[in-house]
């Protein structure tokens, strides 16, 4: 028997909002906290809690590659985090939640995990 669940889906704000090269911090109805991020044509969502210090605030890292990786330097410890993936590129076995992020008619979407 196969499950098949129903990703829902909630628009957070105009894509030219988030900054090619950059994020912003989105605030979902259950208070979940999520960091999205634009790099080229490319937008990725992750938690915006840092795992190390505890604080909301990747969504202000630095945007950049390792090695092709696209990734956000934590603004607080500098902890690089895979935008794709959320793993820790400096800490193994440390991640962050992904979230799908999807645009719509010019508008940035995040879905359940």
């Amino acid at each position: 028997m196969t499950v098949s669940v129903e990703r829902s889906w909630v628009a957070v704000c105009p894509s030219g909002e988030v900054p090619t090269g950059s994020g912003v911090a989105a605030l979902l109805a259950d208070g979940t906290q999520v960091a999205i991020f634009r790099t080229g044509k490319d937008f990725f969502g992750l938690s915006n809690v840092d795992p190390f210090s505890g604080a909301a605030v990747l969504s202000r890292g630095i945007v950049g590659d390792s090695s092709g990786v696209p990734v956000v330097a934590s603004p607080i410890y500098k902890q690089q985090f895979d935008l794709a993936t959320g793993r820790c590129l400096d800490e193994d076995g440390v991640s962050v939640p992904t979230y799908p992020v999807r645009v719509v008619n010019g508008v940035v979407h995040v879905g359940s995990p």
